[in-house]
């Protein structure tokens, strides 16, 4: 009953389940992955002229450089899809251009990405790699592939399929066409058929005259004379053929190509061997008999293969194991692997790497050899490369020369052409003196040095005396290897002269050689002069001094002349007086044009503010002071504020335990002389003066009355209306000068003063810069006068004042404390 409700309730899923598994095979199909999309298709008849595989290449190209069995992979390209090889053959048969195509598909055979491959496999591609011969296999440049457009070979082999054309000409014209069957026969009119397979063209077109003779006139000549009747045989289209290749090569299979090609291009439609196979032994199997031996170096090194045959159909081409290879390496044009036959030597593996690099030691050859048991060195002379034998896994290794002359002389010096010489063309001193073409004039021939090194490689000095060698009197001096020959200058070993000019002149050059010029002889003195550019405005022409040093004084005396002076009157164009020209400098002269007394450049002060006419005003006498300057520029404005004028001075400060930088200082100097701000300037001194510019205006040449330098700042400013009052008060602010109000009004305007308040410290500064203080009468404070624009400032105790709370409570403990102690001594007392 419950199986029957549970039945009644579920119906409805019937229909869902019924369609779910009728769904069931088509969804298999769907997940299970196509595994005829990714196997190789037939190698049939799919590509007719190319000799490519239909589809892309046999199964060992789908597994990139991977060689796989040889039987397996042989049989895999007989993969049956009749659409695919239809479509293949039809490609072939409509495309010109087959042959390069499969030359550049074959390249994708050997070169795939190493990014797809395991490392492994990324390994044995670097092995090939290596390999001599591999690169031609997969180079993409290398089309092997013969040209359908060539002249009919005479020695072709005809076969079905092959279509012939038959040509009569001259005498008696006609034109046959005709294809081979698959019996391999021919068929022509009135002749019929003609068994030609597995011969030539040129048997076929003799036996196509002894046919076509019996009824054709002139085609056998007669009597002596040539035939009249030409007959020509010519290939059209042409059969491909079915090969195997076999082996240790990089894609095994079964290839279809056109039947003008080789055992070679078959070969390259495999990859080529793989990085176990021989290059120097493929067989081409014909029938079950090896009919052809190919060596794959004779083409790479001569250019040919004497056994790269025609294939012909079921041709196998078999390439087995290597049987002897050694690796190269170091000094050789062309480093790697290669494989030799038994019978090849040293000799030979030299030859096919291109021979030795320039850089490289041929004496002896290195070869590390792998035994039984180890491994051992082999050093095989240069005398023995052509009888050496070499075995398979030898590694074969050429070093570099050693980087030293076997016989180097060098000399240096004082000669016409210092440099490295040959020990062979110049053995001796006198011989290496005239191969380097003499002597200079400078060569100072007194004692010369011979570095040589002996065969410990220790440098010993050998001193000469080159005069009394060149002159016959010391035997000349045998040469060895490594000798070193050093003829010093006169020139090097005198002290380098030269003169000093110092002072005003306009030295050009002051920064590159200091004031010092090369002593040449018979300097004078106007020659100095005129290097040094000649006198500066200021100089002080008429005591020129020329300090000289003192050669010849007394030694050890106490007031011995160390030096003596010349002066001179020189003219502005540096002529002299006739006592007086053509003065002789001597080597280390010290020249002197000093600054003329008189002469003192512009100097400029500066007026600010409340002027007439503000700017920069030229100090015309030495004394002038500042009414003199304000007195110049008009006076002062209406609004001007007299007791605030300042005075900004600017002064340049020499550090004595320093030496004085003369750049730094006149930089600063053309600071202070503009009117710039120099208080950053290192060395640079900038106080700010308080004057009383109303006295002084008052007053002209008073106290007041300051005298006024070079790049002073006057500064005069508006008229002020207000105190500023600052520190320990309690509203610090900016209140309203008014007259008639005290400091202890500004005070009362800020709130008044603070518990913290150091009254009597209180102080004022005013607009000018000077500052005023509080004094004390008595047990009252004295408050300085407040003018307009000044600042108040009250400062703060050292310590906090105590509220009276804290006052009683210390009078309180200390008197405690007090009578504590004045009981105990009683206390004491008593006792005793």
């Amino acid at each position: 009953m419950n199986t029957f409700k549970l039945a009644k309730n579920c119906k409805f899923l019937l229909p869902y389940l019924l369609s779910l598994i009728i769904s069931l095979p088509a969804l298999a199909q769907v997940v299970a992955p196509s595994a005829p999309t990714s196997a190789p298709t037939s190698t049939g008849a799919g590509n007719t002229q190319s000799g490519q595989p239909s589809g892309n290449t046999p199964q060992g190209s789908q597994q990139g450089n991977q060689p796989g069995n040889s039987n397996q992979q042989s049989n895999t390209p007989k993969a049956t899809d009749p659409k695919s090889t239809e479509k293949g053959k039809a490609a072939a048969n409509t495309d010109p251009n087959a042959p390069k195509d499969a030359a550049t598909d074959q390249s994708k055979i050997n070169t795939s990405t190493t990014g797809t491959l395991s490392p492994a496999e990324q390994e044995k591609l670097a092995l090939r790699e290596k390999i001599y011969g591999y690169s031609i296999f997969a180079d993409k440049k290398f089309d092997p592939i013969p040209d359908l457009q060539i002249a009919t070979p005479t020695n072709y082999v005809v076969g079905p399929g092959d279509n012939l054309n038959v040509y009569l000409y001259n005498y008696a014209e006609a034109t046959y066409k005709t294809i081979v069957s698959r019996d391999g026969f021919i068929t022509i009119l009135r002749l019929g058929n003609i068994y030609v397979s597995g011969r030539t063209i040129e048997e076929v077109r003799k036996i196509l005259i002894d046919k076509f003779s019996k009824f054709t006139p002139g085609l056998i000549g007669e009597n002596g004379e040539t035939a009249k009747t030409k007959l020509m045989v010519t290939l059209g289209e042409i059969r491909n053929v079915k090969v195997f290749v076999t082996g240790e090569v990089i894609n095994p299979g079964t290839y279809e190509i056109t039947s003008l090609a080789s055992a070679f291009n078959a070969l390259y439609q495999a990859g080529g061997p793989n990085e176990i196979g021989s290059f120097r032994d493929v067989r081409v199997v014909r029938a079950g008999k090896v009919i052809s031996h190919m060596d794959i170096y004779d083409y790479l090194v001569n250019g040919k293969i004497d056994g790269d045959i025609r294939v012909q159909d079921n041709d196998n081409i078999v390439v087995g194991f290597y049987k002897k290879r050694v690796e190269v390496t170091g000094e050789m044009k062309r480093p790697g692997i290669y494989e030799l036959k038994p019978e090849e030597k040293l000799a030979d593996v030299i030859k096919y790497a291109g021979g030795f690099t320039d850089q490289a030691y041929q004496a002896r050859v290195k070869i590390e050899r792998i035994t039984a048991k180890e491994r051992k060195i082999v050093d095989v002379p240069q005398d023995q490369f052509a009888t050496a034998d070499v075995v398979t896994g030898d590694l074969i290794d050429v070093e570099t020369v050693l980087d030293r002359v076997e016989n180097i002389v060098t000399i240096e010096g004082a000669v016409m052409r210092s440099g490295d010489y040959s020990l062979d063309n110049s053995g001796t001193l006198k011989t290496l003196i005239d191969n380097a073409q003499g002597l200079r004039e400078d060569a100072f021939t007194g004692r010369i040095s011979v570095l040589r090194t002996r065969p410990d490689l220790t440098i010993e000095s050998i001193q000469l005396n080159l005069g009394d060698v060149l002159n016959g009197t010391v035997p000349d001096l045998v040469l060895t290897r490594l000798d070193q020959v050093v003829i010093p200058s006169k020139f090097d070993m005198a002290q380098s002269a030269i003169v000093t000019v110092e002072g005003e002149v306009n030295n050009p050059k002051f920064g590159e050689n200091d004031g010092k010029y090369p002593y040449v002889a018979n300097m004078t003195l106007e020659d100095v002069l005129v290097k040094a550019g000649g006198f500066r405005e200021s100089a002080f022409t008429t005591e020129v001094e020329v300090i000289r040093r003192k050669r010849n004084s007394i030694p050890g005396a106490a007031n011995a002349q160390i030096a003596e002076t010349f002066k001179f009157n020189v003219n502005r164009d540096l002529s002299i007086g006739n006592k007086e020209t053509n003065f002789i400098l001597l080597p280390f002269d010290q020249v002197i044009v000093r600054k003329s007394p008189n002469y003192v450049e512009q100097q400029s002060v500066f007026l600010e503010g409340e002027i007439l006419v503000p700017g920069s005003y030229t100090i015309i006498n030495k004394n002038d002071k500042i009414s003199d300057i304000i007195k110049r520029s008009g006076g002062l404005t209406e609004l001007a504020f007299p007791e605030g004028a300042t005075l900004l001075r600017r002064t340049f400060v020499q550090n004595v335990s320093q030496a004085t930088d003369y750049e730094q200082e006149e930089a600063s100097q053309q600071s202070i002389k503009k009117g710039k701000a120099a208080a950053s300037l290192p060395g640079v001194k900038e106080e700010s003066i308080g004057i009383k510019l109303g006295v002084i205006l008052k007053n002209p040449g008073s106290f007041e009355d300051l005298v006024v330098q070079e790049g002073d700042i006057i500064r005069i400013p508006k008229r002020l209306e207000t105190v500023q009052v600052t520190g320990e008060v309690l509203y610090p602010t900016t209140v309203k000068f008014g007259k008639g109000l005290s400091f202890a009004d500004y005070i009362s305007h800020s709130g008044g003063f603070t518990t913290r308040s150091l009254r009597k410290s209180s102080y004022i500064k005013y607009p000018n810069g000077s500052v005023d203080r509080t004094r004390k009468f008595m047990f009252f404070n004295v408050y300085p006068k407040v003018q307009p624009g000044s600042e108040i400032f009250v400062p703060s105790r050292g310590a906090p004042s105590l509220t009276p709370q804290q006052a009683i409570q210390t009078t309180i403990g200390v008197l405690s404390s007090v009578m504590t102690l004045i009981v105990t001594i009683l206390a004491f007392r008593t006792l005793k």
